[in-house]
């Protein structure tokens, strides 16, 4: 049967479609900061910096994941039925197994991570193992193997790099032109310059932000996907979307919640209450878990 990653989805086209039009925002921005110090030199070392951040991010990034959150690996002696079901989903979605690990945190959560298919890790907490039933438990693991099947771990380093690049480059341009880098000392064309210059400054301010929103919406989309893809994988929506009610209703704390990790959980783990604002949902990594139920109980598979 064919893979159920490959099919052609509306959230797959829009997530290419905000990392085309951030690739397009980046290389703007670029153009901006080199034409108003008139200098490339900027937007080369800025690229190079954060390609090389972003390759030992993408290769070591699971470790620190892991390590932040207190993980332990166990085996299948350990946990034989949670084993069972991840075997059993992955041989349906044709992916290896993953190394799995276990949390030992009460709250309702679980994160999937790695670089790539062949290196990929499943998290979940003692308190999802011990508060989910067979079904729920069986969606929440479909969500995570999805996010290894849509390979969102390179989507998010595509992401992170470009989102690096033009928070270098604003960095990188505001210095400059505090010690007074790149101005013209041709009179005929100081005012183009002073244009140029509150032009660069303007971006050097507002583009991070817009990197931001963009490397979040991204976020959202591959967290949708993932529940629509996880769905597809079970065929049965209502296992996540019960998981999902769950998950949404325990307000236990995290010890080791950290927000450089927190958009790679099913959940936020700092039991955010979602606001129905949409300014503020534009800050958010994950979709208000409503939606999400919402979307799944409305499958049609």
């Amino acid at each position: 049967m064919p893979s159920i990653y490959t099919q052609a989805d509306s959230n797959t086209r829009k997530t290419w479609f905000l990392i085309t039009g951030f690739l397009v925002f980046v290389i703007a921005v670029g153009w901006i900061f080199s034409q108003a110090l008139q200098s490339n030199v900027i937007l080369f070392v800025a690229v190079v910096l954060s390609i090389c951040m972003s390759v030992g991010s993408y290769w070591f990034s699971d470790k620190m994941v892991l390590a932040m959150a207190g993980a332990r690996e166990i085996q299948k002696k350990d946990n034989p039925e949670l084993y069972r079901i991840v075997e059993n989903l992955c041989i349906t979605a044709g992916l290896p197994v993953p190394k799995i690990y276990i949390i030992n945190e009460a709250q309702l959560n679980a994160f999937a991570t790695g670089r790539d298919k062949n290196h990929a890790v499943v998290a979940v907490t003692a308190g999802l193992l011990e508060r989910l039933n067979k079904t729920e438990l069986e969606g929440v693991i479909a969500h995570e193997l999805s996010h290894i099947g849509n390979k969102d771990m390179l989507i998010g380093t595509m992401v992170v790099v470009l989102a690096g690049i033009v928070s270098l480059l604003a960095n990188f341009f505001l210095r400059i032109s505090f010690w007074g880098g790149g101005r013209r000392n041709n009179n005929d064309n100081n005012s183009a310059a002073g244009i140029l210059m509150i032009v660069g400054i303007l971006a050097a301010i507002l583009a991070p932000i817009a990197a931001t929103l963009i490397r979040l919406a991204i976020s959202r989309k591959r967290e949708s996907l993932a529940d629509a893809s996880g769905a597809l994988l079970t065929r049965y929506p209502e296992g996540l979307a019960s998981a999902l009610e769950k998950i949404s209703a325990d307000m236990t704390p995290m010890k080791v919640a950290n927000t450089a990790s927190a958009h790679l959980y099913i959940d936020s783990p700092f039991n955010e209450k979602q606001s129905e604002n949409w300014f503020v949902g534009l800050f958010s990594t994950h979709p208000p878990i409503e939606e999400r139920i919402k979307a799944l109980r409305e499958t049609q598979l």
